[in-house]
């Protein structure tokens, strides 16, 4: 009679499941600081953009933007270039994009002959959608 419960029986097993509550957890935290601090990466380059007073148009998240800073120094996203491999990089980027739009943050600072010679190779590189970006005058 004690030799069939000798063996514990069929109450008192072990689970071996497991709990996924605190993963979940760790995870929405995780979510959490990314999509705070994502938009506080994506800051660029610092160029001081000139005021004008027309209003513009809004750009998208999945731009391309082209930085002049104050120096002159031209930056794809946020990697330095070299004017004369403007039109190589760009046409190799845009090669498989289907839209074929670039916005362009020159620093009022920039000199007027560099930003004419990078809008020059932008248009060899068979791109014509070009934006200009500016600040509303007032802000």
């Amino acid at each position: 009679m004690g030799a069939s419960n000798s063996s514990g029986g069929g109450r008192h097993r072990a689970h071996s499941e497991i709990n996924v509550t605190p993963f979940v957890d760790v995870m929405l935290v995780l979510l959490i600081i990314f999509m705070v601090t994502a938009p506080m990466l994506q800051q660029g380059i610092k160029v001081k953009l000139p005021e004008t007073s027309s209003s513009g148009t809004e750009t998208k998240a999945n731009s391309f933007v082209l930085s002049i800073d104050k120096n002159n120094t031209i930056f794809l996203a946020e990697t330095p270039i070299k004017l004369n491999q403007l039109q190589t990089k760009l046409t190799a980027i845009f090669k498989t994009r289907p839209n074929k739009q670039i916005y362009i943050n020159a620093d009022e600072a920039a000199n007027y002959g560099t930003v004419a010679k990078a809008l020059a190779e932008i248009r060899a590189a068979g791109i014509s959608n070009i934006g200009l970006v500016t600040t509303p005058r007032g802000n």
